[in-house]
């Protein structure tokens, strides 16, 4: 097999497991041992800057040539995250590639516009908003100590039934059955 036909067979093998687009050139060839072929193809999709896809094809003389494996792997440096460059190197760097584009640059303003503070809006009014749900005034009225036409304000939802008074003594057991009181029973 010519190595424009190994290259074929292992881009058929790319295709049937990821799109065209994901793969570009052929990167390397390299003969393994026992007519096995290793092709090398560049990884062309977003996020993956580095690597390649591996295709193995196995030539044993007498049968058809085989794709043992076919996998996306990282190329040297892949995983290493890239060097550190100081914001304002950054910063210098957009503003150029805005000033090109004919784009005002709006990334830092040297001064404050006079609309922002008409964006922020301030909650004073202790989160008894009808939207949110929360009514924190009614539930200090609730807390403190009130009498019932305070109550009735809140509206029947809102009203809670007071808490029994803890007993000392705690829970009662059950009265147990004597033998006399079943005695009594059966007569």
């Amino acid at each position: 097999m010519t190595a424009d036909e190994r290259e074929q067979r292992a881009r058929d093998a790319l295709a049937e497991f990821t799109s065209a687009g994901t793969y570009g050139d052929l990167i390397s060839e390299t003969a393994e041992e026992d007519g096995v072929f290793t092709l090398l193809f560049a990884a062309t999709m977003g996020g993956y800057p580095g690597w390649h896809w591996t295709v193995s094809l196995a030539e044993v003389p007498g049968s058809e040539p085989t794709v043992l494996e076919t996998e996306l792997m990282p190329g040297e440096g892949a995983l290493l995250a890239p060097d550190w460059v100081p914001w304002s190197e950054r910063l210098e760097e957009y503003r150029a590639a805005q000033a090109a584009a004919g784009e005002p640059d709006e990334s830092v303003s040297a001064e404050p516009d006079a609309d922002d503070d008409d964006d922020i809006e301030l909650d004073d009014d202790h989160g008894d908003d009808p939207d949110d749900g929360i009514d924190f005034e009614g539930a200090d009225l609730l807390a403190s100590e009130s009498d019932d036409s305070d109550l009735l304000a809140l509206g029947e939802d809102e009203q809670h039934e007071p808490e029994p008074e803890p007993d000392d003594a705690g829970p009662e057991p059950p009265a147990a059955a004597t033998g006399k009181n079943r005695r009594q029973k059966k007569q």
